[in-house]
């Protein structure tokens, strides 16, 4: 059995090697040479899987240690045979800490406490749910919109359009598909308030860089259309910049990799179920309180001053997140 794996991933080396032969690559360059003979992936996102990539080979598993899976043409895998697995959830509290301390940081230098700001949430899955849950016991007023689970459970979700024209702030939670291609659109922003925040941690073309330019809003992004060759002035006049690391945790990273392994495991008959990462913490789920986490998310983790780091040197936006330091999650 042959594996071809994303070199980036963590703590994988060593874990499967007992039972196939592993060649580790960066993700971006796995070709279809590579992976002619290989019968599993394991990727992330910059590895595009599609007939390009895939025709010909006999791949029966691709395993994506991420949440989303838009770098997947998972038509073409279905019709060919080949199941695909995502780690769906696995670092949704990776990303709450990153939309708190994106928070915490803009009530520091706009002077505003949550009892004064609407928080409109777009895409209630994993992280959104999350996000809702601890920015209503923060003091926020929030508002979410989610048409396909608004449609599935008739749960008093809001029209994106209602969303953006009452919030102050709008953090994006989507996964990207034909629907949410620049979902936050020139027509959209131009119904959201003068001052509105525009908050992006999901993938890069949910919004339109360009109009996001001409809109005179503000934004924080983590994703960035064209990645890693982001828009320079995108990123000069955001008042937060992070390197699409917003989910980049330290038991974010373990759980994507376990659930990836896992699904090898199921596929394939390797003795690995229930295998966890020793060398990862344990994650401890627990509310905090908007003032503490005033107090303390910059201890854990310094947002401005990574937003200064991709500022000062956009070119390093691929070796800033490979080799990132993972955060630890501590709420």
């Amino acid at each position: 059995m042959k594996i071809v794996a994303d070199s980036a991933i963590p703590f994988l080396r060593d874990v499967l090697e007992p039972f196939a032969e592993v060649r580790y690559l960066p993700g971006a360059d796995i070709s279809a040479a590579d992976v002619r003979d290989a019968d599993a992936l394991v990727i992330r996102t910059r590895t595009r899987c599609g007939a390009a990539l895939l025709e010909g080979s006999r791949v029966r598993m691709i395993a994506t240690a991420t949440i989303g899976f838009d770098h997947i043409d998972t038509a073409w895998c279905a019709a060919h045979g080949i199941e695909v697995s995502t780690a769906a959830g696995c670092n949704a509290r990776g990303v709450l800490q990153w939309v708190g301390a994106v928070l915490a940081d803009l009530s520091r230098r706009q002077g505003w406490q949550p009892a004064q700001r609407t928080l409109g949430i777009v895409g209630v899955g994993h992280v959104g749910s999350l996000v809702r849950r601890y920015a209503e016991a923060w003091g926020f007023r929030v508002l979410c919109c989610d048409p396909p689970r608004e449609e599935r459970e008739r749960c008093g979700f809001l029209p994106l359009g209602e969303v953006a024209r009452e919030a102050d702030l709008i953090t994006f939670h989507t996964p990207l598909d034909a629907t949410t291609h620049h979902l936050a659109d020139a027509a959209l922003l131009a119904r959201t308030k003068p001052r509105a925040v525009i908050i992006n941690s999901s993938r890069g073309e949910v919004v339109d860089g360009e109009a996001l330019k001409a809109s005179g809003r503000e934004w924080v992004l983590d994703v960035w259309e064209h990645e890693p060759h982001i828009d320079r002035e995108l990123l000069g006049k955001a008042l937060l910049a992070t390197p699409h690391i917003a989910g980049y945790s330290e038991q974010g990273k373990a759980n994507a990799t376990a659930l990836s392994v896992a699904a090898l495991a199921r596929r394939f008959g390797l003795p690995l179920a229930g295998w966890y990462p020793p060398q990862a913490a344990a994650s401890s789920p627990r509310p905090i309180a908007w003032q503490e986490l005033c107090d303390t998310v910059r201890g854990i983790y310094d947002i401005g001053a990574e937003s200064r780091r991709l500022k000062a040197h956009p070119e390093d936006f691929e070796a800033l997140r490979d080799g990132y330091a993972y955060r630890r999650e501590y709420f």
